[in-house]
């Protein structure tokens, strides 16, 4: 077989017979060069490397406990532990705990923050309570936003109908098929049954303003 070049796979020194001394040679240049490049695996964590991290990582995210908990946790899962007499691992939830203790991390200001955020792209209360136990919020922090999550209830699925066209925002036209196709988006959103049902079945000639929904 030739090459562009116009060289022939036996007129390369390297692969020609009686010489696999060459062969041998470069294959394992070749294995060297690549280990050559590889890097060391990075040092099993300590109590201060651990802490720095943790420091890092509540000033570049707003985060919670219990997910900082779970960062740290899966990091010393990957590099191993090493602190000389402390045989044990240091504690996650201990560290993200006095992370929070300092005033780095605030779960009910993120809980405020993430709900009033989904709030205003037209998701419900069950969409944000899905979101906390994502992100590790406790019931008590998840209690102390309900209200302010309860009030926005309304003003949230109206902007859900809004953007996909449901109800008072919609064309007018459709069938039962389509209410129902329509509702169960509502419901998917996280929107109440009874709060959801009222809004698709408003027609287009009513304002939304004017109208109870609560």
């Amino acid at each position: 077989m030739w090459h562009n070049d116009g060289v022939s796979d036996d007129d390369d020194p390297d692969q020609a017979p009686g010489r696999p001394e060459k062969r041998g040679k470069a294959r394992a240049a070749g294995r060297g060069g690549a280990r050559g490049g590889e890097r060391a695996p990075p040092k099993p964590l300590d109590a201060a490397a651990l802490e720095r991290m943790a420091l890092r990582y509540v000033e570049r995210f707003a985060t919670t406990r219990g997910r900082l908990t779970d960062y740290l946790g899966r990091k010393i899962r990957e590099r191993g532990w090493d602190d000389g007499a402390a045989a044990a691992p240091a504690d996650p939830a201990e560290l993200a705990q006095r992370m929070a203790d300092l005033g780095y991390v605030d779960d009910r200001a993120f809980a405020e923050q993430r709900a009033a955020a989904m709030q205003r792209r037209g998701l419900g209360a069950r969409r944000v309570a899905g979101a906390f136990r994502e992100a590790g919020i406790d019931e008590g922090d998840a209690d102390s936003v309900a209200p302010a999550i309860a009030d926005r209830a309304v003003e949230s699925a109206l902007a859900f109908a809004r953007r996909k066209r449901i109800g008072p925002y919609g064309s007018g036209e459709g069938d039962r098929k389509l209410h129902d196709k329509q509702l169960g988006a509502m419901l998917r959103a996280g929107h109440r049954f009874d709060l959801a049902r009222k809004i698709v079945a408003t027609p287009p000639s009513d304002d939304p303003e004017s109208i109870d929904f609560g």
